[in-house]
């Protein structure tokens, strides 16, 4: 089957990015990106391509290049899936916070929905092609609705998981590692698959294209990422045992990175790891495991959570132990409230659980991100704080303790502390003597990315707190046997 026309419910992260890709790369395909949010899809067709919804270096690039010729942005949801002949659906499964599973299972609410709208509408075979990120057997899920509630069309469901990395998507989608497409084993499942198959081909080698059934497709997706997740937290847990006996945490992670068994990514000490699919992934496969009566195999997994939440917790408090045990009143300016560098995206980031902790000690929050508004920092902290039951009235309150600006220096004038939540390049070029001057003494930095030069900010006069940096000079340690 030769794909013509690509229809894609959800222009958020994954789908805008990854539509505009294969646009770019398959010009004789026509590709509709559609969304029932009318402000997203008008900042995706906005002729200003920094107001593009989704920060991505090189993204503009490649929406400037297909958009209009067979890159199309659109809220007509029905006209096109009517005239797609694959369907990826690419909308959000957050974790439930309701309900059986609250606070692990994925919620699937949106997937079925997209399920049931494509059945409604399809008058003619179609592949659907699962691109959110979805618990194993959800593929069978959309197959029975499809197959139920149709119009006696055919519907083939593929599983092609996304294995993006945010702030490196566009270089991840045109070089991928791999991509992964799961599908049933029989003749047609076979055709749906090899389909797709030449969609990607238009840029990526065989051996770059894996093909699986569709269960083992959708449970790499999850242990993929729970395997990520499960390398940050151990060299996190082992950043505490570092701050305690005075080693380096960046020297361990080098001395095993040179293990070839082992390698050295994803082995950066940090405050802890963010965005919207680790905690979410490792979440789901917890959930899966109790279900199917694994608690041993829950609990292993559910471990990398605890010791993620314990990370930010521990920076927090460091924070206030360092500030005299008291942060009321004091100004903390946060460098960064993106989970990472190079993207707008602030979903689970760390910042935000840091933030509430020293809020409730009374802090003052003065944030300057680069790319991140006032008003999602606001809003970020607004959710949090409904999911535990905050009153209206108190939400607003502790809004007051927030303040978003434009520019670093307006931040961090004044400031009793600084905290680097975000590893973004620029908080390194910045003139660390006049910021010294006009802060409070001491003045403390806090560096929950370790990107800054310790040595020359402590020469500066600056008291540097890394993660799992455990030299305190006033402290004398007697060795532990």
């Amino acid at each position: 089957m030769k794909i013509k026309n690509i229809c894609c419910l959800g222009a958020g992260y994954v789908g805008g990015p990854t539509m505009s890709v294969i646009a770019l790369k398959c010009p004789e395909i026509k590709v509709t990106v559609v969304d029932l949010n009318e402000s997203r899809i008008a900042a995706w067709n906005d002729e200003d391509l920094d107001k593009l919804p989704v920060y991505e270096p090189g993204l503009a690039e490649v929406v400037e290049e297909a958009r209009g010729r067979n890159l199309f942005f659109s809220t007509e949801v029905d006209s096109a899936i009517e005239a797609a002949d694959m369907i990826f659906i690419a909308v959000n499964t957050p974790t439930k916070n309701y309900g059986e599973g609250k606070g692990m299972a994925a919620d699937l609410k949106f997937v079925e929905l997209c399920a049931r709208q494509i059945a409604r509408i399809a008058k003619n075979d179609k592949i659907i092609v699962e691109k959110s990120t979805l618990p194993v057997r959800t593929a069978e899920t959309l197959q029975t609705i499809l197959d139920h509630t149709g119009n006696g069309v055919k519907f083939e469901v593929l599983s092609n998981p996304e294995f993006l990395a945010e702030g490196t998507a566009i270089n991840d989608l045109l070089h991928a590692d791999r991509v992964l497409i799961g599908g049933k084993q029989t003749e047609s499942g076979k055709k749906a698959i090899q389909a797709l198959v030449d969609v990607y081909a238009h840029w990526l080698s065989p051996k770059q294209i894996l093909t699986t059934n569709v269960w083992s497709s959708e449970l790499s997706k999850l242990t993929a990422n729970a395997f990520l997740a499960q390398r940050i937290s151990s060299i996190n847990a082992l950043s505490a045992l570092c701050e305690a006996t005075e080693a380096d945490v960046d020297e361990v992670a080098s001395a095993i990175g040179t293990d070839s068994r082992i390698g050295p990514k994803f082995l950066k000490a940090s405050v802890g790891f963010g965005g919207s699919c680790f905690q979410k992934d490792i979440l789901n496969l917890v959930y899966l495991c109790r279900y199917f009566n694994l608690p041993e195999v829950a609990n292993y997994w559910e471990q990398i959570i605890i010791l993620n939440d314990y990370q930010k917790y521990r920076f927090a408090k460091k924070i206030i132990s360092s500030l005299f045990n008291t942060v009321s009143g004091k100004k903390i300016t946060f460098l960064g409230w993106a989970f990472k560098k190079d993207t707008n995206d602030t979903r689970e980031s760390a910042a935000i659980y840091v933030a509430e902790h020293l809020i409730e000690d009374g802090a003052e929050i003065h944030v300057y991100d680069p790319k991140v508004s006032e008003e999602k920092v606001k809003a970020d902290m607004s959710y949090l704080w409904e999911l535990k039951g905050f009153t209206e009235q108190k939400i607003e309150s502790k809004l007051k303790q927030i303040f978003v600006y434009n520019s670093a220096e307006d931040a961090l004038h004044k400031a009793h502390a600084v905290a680097v939540l975000t590893e973004w390049d620029e908080f390194k070029t910045y003139n660390w003597n006049s910021i010294f001057i006009n802060m409070y003494k001491p003045a403390f930095i806090f560096d929950g990315r370790n990107i800054l030069d310790a040595e020359e900010l402590t020469a500066i006069g600056f008291q540097v707190k890394g993660i799992g940096k455990g030299y305190i000079p006033q402290l004398k340690r007697e060795p532990v046997f």
